[in-house]
């Protein structure tokens, strides 16, 4: 029988029939609707619920500002004279991310020569780069000269930039560095009038909000702001008597070696300061010269006891309160009074006296009965009538209120004290207004820095009979006889008082003295009322009579000659009398 061959079946190539399983399909889609579904909720989230939050992540990262600062105002004398100015510099910056892309420090010869032009230690500067490769922006050198932008300019390197921005200028330097003050490196106000009208001197800087990507390339401008420039400042200093009596005080000090000295100067009819100066001063175009007790403005600062030179008050309280007239008689004994166990002494012996001759001699005793014949609260009062204690009214920073007490009790000394300026203490701008007060004949004004369109009306606080009368018998104090003779002015009536403390120290006084010197002129029609402070001179002169009424007369004499005013003194009325006569 015939057997045929099998056939073979290859089972490695056949393929299992697919199997369809139902719920891992309904898996699989559900997974698959479901993130579809959350994408779509999520764009829909995004661009219609809270569209706004994508714009804001975008502008973080695109959206620059970048400010153009507004040119300073211009500080002007009343003149118009300029005291502080603003010129235009550049600030040299670095990209060190730029820079180490395109070769980093490589060439050597060009980065010293940077340094070097902008007075940089050559190793720190590349160091400094080194150790911020990773900022886009550190400055190198601020406020560069526009020669040394040029010269950096052709240096070429890839990675550095200029800046623009601005630098104060003090055309004045020293000479009224107290008063304009000084702006930082950003050009904000630090000190002075600098800083108390910062934000008028200022202005608004300009903004420019701008698209960049991601190299720091402008793709769009957005907006350009409106430019705010700085408003001019125009003082009521004038700087031609600034500069006289600043060089007059610095001679003072030298000639006396002095720790310091002050001076102000008020036109009594407006309650303009004229000028205002200090020594030691600083030069605030040299930013190594800004030392802090150079730039103090001792002026408003320091506080003295004012010494004799409250006596005028005390003589015009006793007036008004009708404890003593023009002619009324005191007995200063023998120049030594007892009060409660301690002394009041005279330098001096005056005797029986009326006020003028008081005043005149400047007899502690003769003031010290006056003070003791009226209440302690009545003196106190127009002590605070004339601006003792209290604001001038100049908004200068750092402005002091000085020493001014409050007590319930007071020692019979302690009221005798009071009345020969011991027991509180005032600034020199404090007290030159208290005389303007008095120059004014009782008319009380606030003191300004800034020139006035008009004359200030001001408050009558005490009677202009009573107050003319002291105003006579402090002329009598710079005649023949009188404590402060040397402040006298050739051809004008001047009144002055002169005073001499001691520093006070804690636990008492020291063994240094502080001299001064405050006084009014012309008599006749009063225009200038001056305080000249002499702090701490060495050597055998140190009464405010040797030391500070010299400069005052000095001063005094070319401010009157500068502001034109007409003379007043006996001798020029005579003269001009015997010229009419001949004629």
């Amino acid at each position: 029988m015939f057997k045929g061959k099998k056939k073979e079946v290859n089972y490695r190539t056949k393929k299992p029939a697919p199997i369809f399983i139902k719920w891992r399909f309904v898996t699989v889609c559900f997974f698959v609707s479901f993130v579809f579904l959350a994408l779509i909720s999520r764009a829909a989230f995004i661009q219609v619920i809270e569209p706004d939050r994508l714009r804001y992540e975008g502008d973080l990262r695109s959206v620059r500002v970048k400010s153009f600062s507004s040119a300073r105002g211009i500080i002007t004398d009343r003149n118009e004279e300029p005291l502080a100015v603003s010129v235009p510099v550049q600030a040299v910056w670095a990209d060190p991310v730029q820079v180490f892309r395109n070769d980093g420090l490589v060439d050597t010869v060009r980065w010293n020569a940077l340094a070097d032009v902008l007075g940089l230690d050559r190793k720190k500067m590349l160091v400094r780069i080194e150790e911020n490769r990773n900022k886009r922006f550190i400055y190198l050198q601020r406020q560069v000269g526009s020669a040394m932008c040029d010269y950096i300019k052709g240096l070429k390197l890839l990675g550095i930039g200029l800046k623009e921005e601005s630098r104060r200028f003090y055309p004045s330097g020293e000479v009224s560095a107290h008063l304009v003050g000084v702006t930082g490196i950003d050009g904000r106000g630090l000190e002075g009038i600098e800083r108390g009208y910062d934000n008028w001197l200022s202005g608004e800087p300009r903004r420019r909000i701008v698209r960049k990507d991601r190299y720091g390339r402008v793709v769009e401008n957005l907006s350009l702001g409106v430019l705010n420039e700085g408003k001019p400042l125009q003082l009521s200093i004038d700087q031609r008597l600034q500069a006289m009596s600043y060089r007059a005080i610095k001679q003072a000090v030298a000639d006396y070696r002095a720790t310091s000295g002050s001076l102000v100067m008020v036109d009594v009819r407006t309650g303009e300061v004229l000028a205002m100066v200090n020594v030691p001063s600083y030069n605030p175009n040299n930013r190594a010269d800004l030392k802090s007790y150079k730039m103090r403005n001792r002026a408003i600062t320091d506080v003295f006891e004012p010494g004799s030179t409250i006596k005028p008050l005390v003589i015009l309280a006793g007036l008004e309160n009708g404890v003593v007239d023009e002619n009324t008689i005191i007995d200063t004994g023998n120049g030594v009074m007892s009060i409660g166990g301690s002394k009041v002494r005279d330098v001096t012996k005056v005797g029986k006296a009326d006020l003028r001759s008081i005043l005149r001699k400047s007899s502690n005793i003769g003031v010290s009965k006056l003070s003791l014949s009226m209440p302690v609260e009545t003196l106190l009062g127009l002590y605070s009538i004339f601006g003792i204690g209290d604001v001038t009214g100049v908004n200068l920073v750092g402005e002091s209120l000085g020493l001014y007490p409050y007590r319930r009790s007071w020692s019979d000394f302690e009221r005798a004290t009071l009345s020969f300026g011991y027991g509180f203490s005032i600034t020199p701008t404090q007290l030159v207004r208290a005389y303007a007060v008095l120059g004014s004949e009782g008319v009380k004004r606030p003191l300004s820095i800034l020139k006035t369109e008009s004359v200030v009306l001001g408050k009558q606080v005490v009677s202009r009979k009573n107050t003319r009368k002291v105003l006579d018998m402090l002329e009598s104090v710079t005649e023949k006889g009188g404590s402060a003779r040397r402040a006298a002015v050739a051809g004008y009536r001047v009144g002055a008082k002169t005073g001499t403390t001691k520093v006070a120290i804690r636990g008492g006084y020291g063994d240094d003295y502080v001299g001064y010197t405050a006084g009014i002129a012309p008599i006749s029609a009063p225009r200038i009322a001056m305080v000249v402070v002499i702090n701490e001179p060495q050597g055998d002169k140190y009464y405010g009579g040797q030391v500070a009424a010299p400069i005052f007369s000095e001063v005094m004499k070319s401010t009157l000659q500068i502001l034109n005013v007409p003379p007043d003194g006996k001798l020029t009325m005579l003269q001009t009398a015997k010229t009419n006569k001949n004629s």
